[in-house]
């Protein structure tokens, strides 16, 4: 299969294992003073433990694992929101299945739907707008989140609806931005980061450029990484490389996918749908300036902020984690998911306390799901 199968290749996977090896005795890295590199994205997360990559290459490299993962970085306080929208009875709410589980501080959305909340797991924003067309006396909103990856869809579904001046539509926005939330790591003074591992997905939107100012401001290498086993070795080859030579770049792996001015149709319908917000609370990093979007006035008939009076400006919104939950500290780099005092114990899959055991690119959920196999044979270089 084109593109799958020969990036799960045995045979290259230990050639390009045995360079990474290399690489990093000449830096001269060891499991004492290692090369620190962040994924970024949670989808890398899920690979590298999938394929127990964190086990084949040397000790001399420390996965970081960041906040790519929508669903995790949402503070609790907008799905109270969400609660509080779905919960009117004349409110159809709808949103992508991996947001249902996730806790807010009274109830989840799958717990509101127990409760007789209309909610409805979709696919697509365009399934919520069929909704909305054949139930016209109901508002249908749409739970919109998700990074450049899923903006521009709920932005076109926005157009349309505008198009067709379908009024009972209206979308929550909660789209953020992948470039400022690794500014504000890289200028956490707590943080140690040699390099990154970039989103792939994200890039296809917005290519390759807006990470610039990582190479060119902070001196640190970066690789846009594809999301199959050699994908992911051959961009932390690309990383080791960089650091080695005492260069730093952004680097494209993913060029089969990526383009590196990013989708030009994607981001005109986000230009023409989305402004930045001033700001917007990331769980774990708190307030970050212009790292979300909000709907711009011209279509203000489908925010649901605007039409329902809550998020941001409607009252306070910060709301504390649960006691002894150390999603923050995850999210950030700070600890490993088995370094929280609930993992595996007050927090599971089945009992999730925080969003990082719910998502399906959640690290704790990664840890929980593969760390059973650690002593296995990985399937990569079998």
């Amino acid at each position: 299969m084109r593109y799958v199968e020969e990036f799960r290749d045995p045979i290259a996977a230990r050639g390009v294992l045995a360079a990474i090896g290399k690489v990093v005795d000449q830096i001269g890295a060891t499991a004492e003073n290692p090369v620190h590199i962040m994924e970024i994205c949670g989808g890398h997360t899920h690979a590298i433990f999938r394929y127990g990559l964190d086990r084949l290459t040397p000790p001399g490299i420390e996965f970081i694992h960041g906040p790519g993962c929508p669903v995790c970085v949402l503070p609790m306080s907008r799905i109270d929101e969400c609660v509080e929208i779905a919960e009117r009875p004349e409110v159809i709410f709808t949103t992508f299945g991996d947001a249902m589980r996730v806790p807010g501080t009274r109830k989840s959305l799958m717990q509101a739907k127990a409760d007789g909340a209309d909610i409805r797991m979709v696919y697509s924003p365009l399934d919520a707008l069929e909704i909305a067309r054949r139930n016209p006396d109901r508002e249908v909103v749409f739970f919109g989140l998700g990074f450049e990856t899923t903006t521009p869809s709920t932005a076109l579904s926005i157009q349309q609806a505008a198009r067709e001046e379908l009024k009972n539509f209206s979308v929550f926005c909660n789209h953020i931005t992948v470039p400022p939330p690794i500014k504000a790591l890289l200028d956490d003074p707590h943080m140690v980061l040699d390099g990154f591992v970039g989103p792939g997905h994200v890039s296809m939107v917005i290519g390759t450029h807006p990470y610039d100012f990582i190479a060119q401001l902070y001196g640190k290498p970066i690789v846009v990484a594809g999301f199959e086993p050699l994908d992911l070795l051959q961009s932390v080859l690309m990383v080791l490389e960089q650091i080695r030579d005492g260069r730093a770049e952004v680097e494209n792996q993913y060029a089969r996918i990526v383009p590196e001015h990013g989708n030009p149709v994607s981001l005109a319908a986000i230009a023409d749908v989305y402004e930045p917000r001033p700001s917007f609370e990331w769980r774990g990093l708190g307030e970050i300036d212009a790292s979300g979007l909000r709907i711009r006035p011209a279509y203000a008939a489908y925010d649901a902020e605007e039409k329902f009076g809550v998020g941001y400006g409607a009252g306070p919104r910060i709301v504390s984690e649960p006691e002894g939950c150390a999603c923050g500290q995850v999210m950030t780099g700070r600890i490993k998911p088995t370094g929280c005092p609930q993992y595996g114990t007050g927090c599971t899959p089945e009992m999730p306390l925080g969003a990082l055991m719910v998502s399906s690119e959640g690290a704790c959920a990664a840890y929980f799901q593969y760390g059973a196999t650690e002593d296995a044979v990985t399937e990569a270089v079998q």
